[in-house]
């Protein structure tokens, strides 16, 4: 293939993995990235030899990343040491109230029977099996697919006309997670931990469809911690893609996508420099290209998203300290005790929760470093809490932030952890801050929320309104996550390379599809 120059826009993971796919089929591929590094959300913080993951901390979906490397002649384990975990999270209500997911379904059959009944771990098998089929429902038609229609979903999983009804509604599309989970469970406790995967996409359990349930059965495929931390991911793919000719650079904003006989063009960054392309990816959100970020030329490129549809933002402390009292787990959840409160608070108030649920990653904890608190020195901790994605019209103020860390604080304390933080290695990010870091989100995190039905056919896809200016990230389909928007940096260089060939001369002329093993063409 000619090498043609392709403009990426944001280092994240869906340009890393669009960015090595390009490369590695000859094309001169220019990454431009607004931050210091690689990896977008999947950044660190910290000083003093302290860095610390400072965005997703689970890596799952390995298949995605295997395929990739795979796709460019490499081995994943030969770039990074992944440690699967037989605990996926420990839960906590009170002091009194713990509960441990397993990757082995029967292992948390047997926890759940032991703190809720033997009525529940039947239900919770039951669960299980239902999420197993969503999954398997999905992967092939919507993970792997273009963007996809309702009826066009279920004509890819091989159903037409009337017969796709009962296959569209055995995904559960139209009713909500938490009336689902209603219909397994009878203890409010276990309907508010798998609730909880609403918020994996930034999401509401009382609005988000159902067919979230499918985290379960990500979740029990396999969970990883990966040494040196999340933002090792990101470093692995820009040093493989530079391999191939990419070229990185960093401290790089874009001003203005540059357009000519209504196609993009190239870009200009904020320095007054200018790149000519023969095509443009957006690893951003598509809020930002709608708000004009980009320059008024690129407003019309995508539909512009209402503010009212965002999805979470988060408030995060990230904190070198010592614990004491409750033995944390890698992965920990303290639950509030009104969840519909919570989330009334988040999507129908805009403010933070009077009580929210705290997550905390202990960074340097595993499998076999789940001691109590206290049996260590200070170690590495990420604590968040949910927040409303107002930061481009409300800020949160002072106060507010304030408060609600002592909220969060006081209530991990309730719960037996207590946590002796030093100062001088702490990093507080706001919903302002996202909002500094990704524009155009007012702090969201995944792009639009996934309420209803509907949501997840309204993302745009690969190929934006605009010729010569495709799309990728969270903010895209498949949607939101580490493994999707390396799905959505997938399906963007596939719309690339088909659109150079089509303008080649070439007969391949039709939209990517899914087939088995990845990403292709018809």
């Amino acid at each position: 293939m000619q090498s043609e120059r392709v403009v990426v826009v944001g280092a994240g993971i869906g340009g890393l993995a669009c960015a090595l796919e390009l490369a590695h089929r000859g094309l001169e591929v220019v990454v431009v990235e607004r931050g210091p590094a690689p990896g977008g959300k999947m950044r660190e913080v910290g000083e003093h030899g302290a860095r610390m993951d400072a965005g997703p901390t689970v890596f799952t979906m390995r298949w995605v990343f295997e395929e990739l490397l795979d796709r460019v002649g490499e081995r994943l384990a030969d770039h990074l040491t992944l440690r699967p975990l037989k605990v996926l999270a420990r839960h906590a209500w009170n002091a009194d109230e713990q509960l441990d997911l397993y990757a082995d379904v029967e292992w948390s059959a047997e926890a759940i029977g032991r703190f809720a009944g033997a009525v529940e771990a039947r239900a919770y098998r039951a669960f299980c099996t239902r999420a197993r089929r969503v999954y398997a429902a999905l992967e092939g038609p919507f993970l792997r697919g273009s963007r996809p229609t309702p009826w066009g979903l279920v004509a890819r999983a091989g159903l037409r006309g009337l017969r796709g009804l009962p296959e569209l509604a055995r995904i559960s599309p139209f009713s909500t997670l938490w009336s689902a989970l209603g219909e397994h469970f009878r203890d409010p406790r276990l309907r508010q931990l798998f609730g909880r995967y609403a918020t994996y996409c930034g999401a509401s359990p009382f609005l988000a469809p159902a067919t979230l349930m499918l985290v379960a059965h990500v979740e029990q495929d396999g969970v990883w911690s990966v040494d040196g931390g999340m933002h090792r991911v990101a470093v692995a793919l820009a040093g493989l893609a530079q391999r191939r000719g990419a070229r990185f650079h960093y401290d790089a904003a874009v001003s203005e996508l540059l357009i000519r006989d209504g196609r993009a063009c190239g870009v200009r960054l904020a320095d007054g420099r200018q790149i000519d392309a023969a095509a443009v990816v957006f690893n951003g959100d598509p809020g930002a290209l709608a708000a004009g970020h980009l320059g008024e030329g690129a407003v019309r490129a995508v539909r512009s998203p209402a503010a009212s549809a965002r999805s979470l933002s988060a408030l995060t402390w990230n904190l070198v300290a010592r614990t004491r009292g409750f033995p944390l787990h890698r992965h920990t959840v303290f639950f509030s005790g009104d969840y519909q409160a919570e989330f009334d608070d988040l999507f129908t108030h805009a403010r933070l929760p009077a009580s929210p649920t705290v997550y905390v990653c202990a960074q340097d904890r595993g499998d076999a470093d789940t001691g109590a608190a206290g049996e260590r020195g200070a170690e590495r901790l990420l604590c968040l809490v949910n927040a409303p994605p107002t930061a481009d019209r409300r800020p949160l103020t002072a106060e507010e932030i304030t408060r609600c860390e002592q909220t969060s604080f006081e209530m991990l304390a309730r719960c037996g952890l207590h946590v002796e933080p030093n100062p001088l290695q702490r990093v507080t990010t706001t919903p302002s801050d996202f909002e500094r870091l990704f524009p155009g989100t007012g702090g969201a995190l995944y792009g639009p929320a996934s309420h209803g039905w509907r949501a997840s056919f309204t993302r745009p896809g690969s190929r934006s309104r605009m010729p010569g200016l495709y799309l990728a990230g969270g903010g895209t389909h498949p949607g939101p996550g580490v493994p999707m928007a390396a799905l959505s940096g997938r399906l963007a260089a596939a719309s690339v390379l088909q659109d150079h060939a089509a303008v080649r001369g070439s007969t391949a002329r039709s939209r990517p599809a899914a087939m088995p093993g990845g990403m292709s063409t018809r």
